[in-house]
Protein backbone atom coordinates (compact mmCIF):
# COMPACT_ATOMS: atom_id res chain seq x y z
CA UNK A 1 0.00 0.00 0.00
CA UNK A 2 1.32 3.62 -0.53
CA UNK A 3 2.50 4.89 2.49
CA UNK A 4 0.80 8.81 2.32
CA UNK A 5 -1.75 10.37 1.15
CA UNK A 6 -4.15 8.59 2.77
CA UNK A 7 -7.39 8.76 5.23
CA UNK A 8 -6.90 5.91 7.71
CA UNK A 9 -9.19 4.81 10.30
CA UNK A 10 -7.99 2.76 13.34
CA UNK A 11 -9.87 1.18 15.88
CA UNK A 12 -8.37 0.99 19.54
CA UNK A 13 -5.88 3.90 18.18
CA UNK A 14 -6.07 5.84 21.84
CA UNK A 15 -2.91 3.97 23.27
CA UNK A 16 -0.57 1.19 23.05
CA UNK A 17 -0.45 -0.57 19.63
CA UNK A 18 -2.88 2.31 17.52
CA UNK A 19 -1.73 5.17 18.67
CA UNK A 20 1.72 4.08 17.61
CA UNK A 21 0.90 3.45 13.98
CA UNK A 22 -1.27 6.58 14.22
CA UNK A 23 1.48 8.39 15.29
CA UNK A 24 3.90 6.86 11.89
CA UNK A 25 0.97 7.44 9.57
CA UNK A 26 0.74 11.15 10.18
CA UNK A 27 4.50 11.79 9.85
CA UNK A 28 4.41 10.39 6.54
CA UNK A 29 1.48 12.49 5.42
CA UNK A 30 -1.77 10.87 6.02
CA UNK A 31 -4.84 11.94 7.82
CA UNK A 32 -5.54 9.72 10.62
CA UNK A 33 -9.32 8.99 12.43
CA UNK A 34 -8.69 6.83 15.41
CA UNK A 35 -12.13 5.27 17.72
CA UNK A 36 -12.11 3.94 21.44
CA UNK A 37 -14.44 3.66 23.96
CA UNK A 38 -12.60 6.09 26.78
CA UNK A 39 -13.41 10.17 25.54
CA UNK A 40 -10.41 11.14 27.86
CA UNK A 41 -7.73 8.62 26.96
CA UNK A 42 -8.76 9.87 23.48
CA UNK A 43 -8.32 13.39 24.46
CA UNK A 44 -4.97 12.36 25.95
CA UNK A 45 -4.45 11.10 22.65
CA UNK A 46 -4.85 14.34 20.35
CA UNK A 47 -2.97 16.02 22.76
CA UNK A 48 0.01 14.06 21.61
CA UNK A 49 -1.05 14.44 18.46
CA UNK A 50 -3.25 17.71 17.81
CA UNK A 51 -3.77 16.44 13.82
CA UNK A 52 -5.84 13.28 15.26
CA UNK A 53 -9.36 12.83 14.15
CA UNK A 54 -11.35 11.25 17.13
CA UNK A 55 -14.57 9.66 17.47
CA UNK A 56 -15.91 7.59 20.64
CA UNK A 57 -17.06 4.71 19.74
CA UNK A 58 -17.82 1.09 21.71
CA UNK A 59 -17.49 -1.54 19.02
CA UNK A 60 -18.61 -4.33 20.65
CA UNK A 61 -22.53 -3.29 19.81
CA UNK A 62 -23.34 -3.26 16.21
CA UNK A 63 -25.53 -0.24 15.95
CA UNK A 64 -21.87 1.59 17.28
CA UNK A 65 -19.41 -0.10 14.26
CA UNK A 66 -22.58 0.70 11.65
CA UNK A 67 -23.06 4.41 13.30
CA UNK A 68 -18.92 4.48 12.97
CA UNK A 69 -18.72 3.49 9.55
CA UNK A 70 -21.65 5.90 8.23
CA UNK A 71 -20.15 9.00 10.20
CA UNK A 72 -16.65 8.42 8.27
CA UNK A 73 -17.60 7.66 5.17
CA UNK A 74 -20.33 10.44 5.25
CA UNK A 75 -17.56 13.13 7.36
CA UNK A 76 -13.90 11.89 5.72
CA UNK A 77 -15.55 9.75 2.05
CA UNK A 78 -11.37 10.13 0.89
CA UNK A 79 -11.53 7.14 3.82
CA UNK A 80 -9.20 3.96 2.13
CA UNK A 81 -8.03 2.33 4.86
CA UNK A 82 -8.79 0.60 7.71
CA UNK A 83 -7.11 -0.51 10.33
CA UNK A 84 -8.66 -3.23 12.68
CA UNK A 85 -6.37 -3.06 15.72
CA UNK A 86 -8.87 -2.68 18.56
CA UNK A 87 -8.05 -5.46 21.02
CA UNK A 88 -8.65 -7.73 24.46
CA UNK A 89 -6.76 -10.09 26.12
CA UNK A 90 -7.73 -12.03 29.13
CA UNK A 91 -5.84 -14.53 31.02
CA UNK A 92 -7.49 -17.73 32.97
CA UNK A 93 -8.07 -21.17 33.64
CA UNK A 94 -10.87 -23.24 32.61
CA UNK A 95 -11.66 -25.12 35.70
CA UNK A 96 -11.18 -21.70 37.53
CA UNK A 97 -13.30 -19.72 35.15
CA UNK A 98 -17.09 -18.94 36.41
CA UNK A 99 -18.70 -19.58 32.83
CA UNK A 100 -22.07 -20.22 33.94
CA UNK A 101 -22.61 -16.32 36.24
CA UNK A 102 -19.92 -14.94 34.20
CA UNK A 103 -20.10 -15.74 30.54
CA UNK A 104 -20.05 -12.10 29.57
CA UNK A 105 -16.59 -11.44 30.51
CA UNK A 106 -15.56 -13.67 28.23
CA UNK A 107 -17.77 -13.58 25.48
CA UNK A 108 -16.67 -9.53 25.52
CA UNK A 109 -12.81 -11.12 24.21
CA UNK A 110 -14.73 -12.77 21.28
CA UNK A 111 -16.69 -9.81 20.19
CA UNK A 112 -13.44 -7.20 20.56
CA UNK A 113 -11.53 -9.29 18.79
CA UNK A 114 -13.82 -11.13 16.29
CA UNK A 115 -16.94 -10.02 15.51
CA UNK A 116 -16.14 -6.25 15.21
CA UNK A 117 -12.96 -6.39 13.15
CA UNK A 118 -15.05 -8.93 10.50
CA UNK A 119 -18.45 -6.20 10.88
CA UNK A 120 -16.22 -3.69 10.28
CA UNK A 121 -14.37 -5.35 7.16
CA UNK A 122 -17.12 -6.00 5.69
CA UNK A 123 -19.27 -2.62 6.27
CA UNK A 124 -15.77 -1.22 4.47
CA UNK A 125 -14.78 -3.33 1.79
CA UNK A 126 -17.92 -2.68 -0.63
CA UNK A 127 -17.02 1.08 -0.20
CA UNK A 128 -13.10 0.84 -0.92
CA UNK A 129 -13.65 -1.70 -3.57
CA UNK A 130 -14.62 1.75 -5.34
CA UNK A 131 -11.60 3.68 -4.78
CA UNK A 132 -8.46 3.65 -6.70
CA UNK A 133 -6.33 2.42 -3.47
CA UNK A 134 -7.25 1.26 -0.77
CA UNK A 135 -6.05 -1.39 2.14
CA UNK A 136 -7.62 -3.39 5.16
CA UNK A 137 -5.39 -4.20 7.65
CA UNK A 138 -6.17 -6.61 10.57
CA UNK A 139 -3.91 -6.43 13.43
CA UNK A 140 -3.82 -10.36 14.64
CA UNK A 141 -1.28 -12.18 16.90
CA UNK A 142 1.73 -14.26 16.64
CA UNK A 143 -0.52 -16.18 19.17
CA UNK A 144 -2.81 -16.99 15.97
CA UNK A 145 -0.13 -19.30 14.63
CA UNK A 146 1.22 -20.69 18.31
CA UNK A 147 -1.50 -20.68 21.15
CA UNK A 148 -0.60 -19.00 24.42
CA UNK A 149 -2.67 -21.46 26.58
CA UNK A 150 -3.49 -18.97 29.24
CA UNK A 151 -5.04 -16.87 27.20
CA UNK A 152 -7.22 -19.21 25.20
CA UNK A 153 -9.94 -17.04 23.64
CA UNK A 154 -7.74 -14.48 22.91
CA UNK A 155 -5.35 -17.32 20.52
CA UNK A 156 -8.37 -18.50 19.32
CA UNK A 157 -9.74 -15.36 17.95
CA UNK A 158 -6.90 -14.14 16.57
CA UNK A 159 -6.66 -17.26 14.74
CA UNK A 160 -10.14 -16.68 13.64
CA UNK A 161 -8.94 -13.49 12.47
CA UNK A 162 -6.16 -14.42 10.41
CA UNK A 163 -8.18 -17.01 8.75
CA UNK A 164 -10.84 -14.01 8.04
CA UNK A 165 -7.84 -12.16 6.57
CA UNK A 166 -6.40 -14.69 4.19
CA UNK A 167 -10.22 -15.31 2.97
CA UNK A 168 -10.94 -11.55 2.25
CA UNK A 169 -7.44 -11.14 0.60
CA UNK A 170 -8.68 -13.85 -1.89
CA UNK A 171 -12.04 -12.39 -2.22
CA UNK A 172 -10.53 -8.74 -2.61
CA UNK A 173 -7.41 -9.61 -4.93
CA UNK A 174 -9.59 -8.68 -7.82
CA UNK A 175 -10.32 -5.14 -6.74
CA UNK A 176 -7.92 -2.16 -5.38
CA UNK A 177 -8.00 -3.23 -1.99
CA UNK A 178 -5.04 -4.69 -0.67
CA UNK A 179 -5.48 -7.22 2.72
CA UNK A 180 -2.43 -7.08 4.96
CA UNK A 181 -1.85 -8.59 8.32
CA UNK A 182 -0.06 -7.31 10.99
CA UNK A 183 1.48 -10.32 13.16
CA UNK A 184 2.32 -9.02 16.53
CA UNK A 185 4.39 -10.87 19.09
CA UNK A 186 4.44 -9.96 22.87
CA UNK A 187 4.96 -5.94 22.78
CA UNK A 188 5.34 -3.34 25.79
CA UNK A 189 2.01 -2.19 25.60
CA UNK A 190 -1.04 -2.50 28.94
CA UNK A 191 -2.60 -5.21 26.69
CA UNK A 192 -4.33 -7.79 29.47
CA UNK A 193 -3.50 -5.21 31.89
CA UNK A 194 -0.40 -2.48 32.82
CA UNK A 195 2.75 -5.16 33.31
CA UNK A 196 2.09 -8.33 31.61
CA UNK A 197 3.76 -7.63 29.04
CA UNK A 198 6.83 -5.54 30.55
CA UNK A 199 8.99 -7.78 28.62
CA UNK A 200 7.69 -7.61 25.10
CA UNK A 201 9.11 -6.04 22.48
CA UNK A 202 9.87 -2.04 22.44
CA UNK A 203 7.01 -0.68 20.84
CA UNK A 204 8.57 2.24 19.64
CA UNK A 205 10.75 -0.34 17.52
CA UNK A 206 8.34 -2.72 16.63
CA UNK A 207 5.86 0.10 14.88
CA UNK A 208 9.26 1.27 13.12
CA UNK A 209 9.41 -2.70 12.11
CA UNK A 210 5.92 -2.71 11.25
CA UNK A 211 6.47 -0.07 8.80
CA UNK A 212 9.06 -1.25 7.14
CA UNK A 213 7.13 -4.16 6.17
CA UNK A 214 4.66 -2.06 4.87
CA UNK A 215 7.05 -0.35 2.53
CA UNK A 216 8.60 -3.58 1.03
CA UNK A 217 4.81 -4.27 0.35
CA UNK A 218 4.47 -7.32 2.27
CA UNK A 219 1.38 -8.61 2.70
CA UNK A 220 1.73 -10.94 5.90
CA UNK A 221 4.31 -8.80 8.33
CA UNK A 222 5.62 -10.36 11.98
CA UNK A 223 8.12 -8.99 14.28
CA UNK A 224 10.95 -10.39 16.55
CA UNK A 225 9.55 -13.42 17.87
CA UNK A 226 6.62 -13.65 15.64
CA UNK A 227 8.40 -14.09 12.33
CA UNK A 228 9.27 -17.36 12.64
CA UNK A 229 6.18 -18.63 14.52
CA UNK A 230 4.11 -17.68 11.06
CA UNK A 231 5.86 -20.52 9.48
CA UNK A 232 6.30 -23.34 12.03
CA UNK A 233 5.60 -26.31 11.17
CA UNK A 234 2.98 -28.76 13.07
CA UNK A 235 5.68 -30.48 14.69
CA UNK A 236 7.14 -27.18 16.08
CA UNK A 237 4.19 -25.55 16.95
CA UNK A 238 2.93 -28.42 19.62
CA UNK A 239 6.49 -28.39 21.35
CA UNK A 240 6.53 -24.07 21.03
CA UNK A 241 2.66 -24.51 22.94
CA UNK A 242 3.75 -26.88 25.59
CA UNK A 243 7.00 -24.98 26.77
CA UNK A 244 5.37 -21.86 26.66
CA UNK A 245 2.56 -22.80 28.78
CA UNK A 246 4.86 -24.79 31.40
CA UNK A 247 6.93 -21.64 31.77
CA UNK A 248 3.62 -19.33 32.48
CA UNK A 249 0.82 -21.76 34.01
CA UNK A 250 1.88 -20.93 37.32
CA UNK A 251 0.45 -17.10 37.06
CA UNK A 252 -2.89 -18.27 36.49
CA UNK A 253 -3.17 -21.38 39.07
Amino acid sequence: MKLSGNTILITGGSAGIGLAFAERFIKAGNTVIVCGRREHVLQEAKQKLPSLITRVSDLDIESERTALFEWVTANYPEVNVLVNNAGIQQRFHVLKADAKNNWSYFSKEITTNMEAPFHLAMLFAPFFATKEEAAIINVTSGLAFTPFAIAPIYSASKAALHSFTMSLRHQLSETSVEVIEVAPPAVNTDLGGYGLHSQGEPLDAFADGIFKGLEEGKKEIGYGTSVNRLRMSRDEVDVYVENMYKATKNTIE
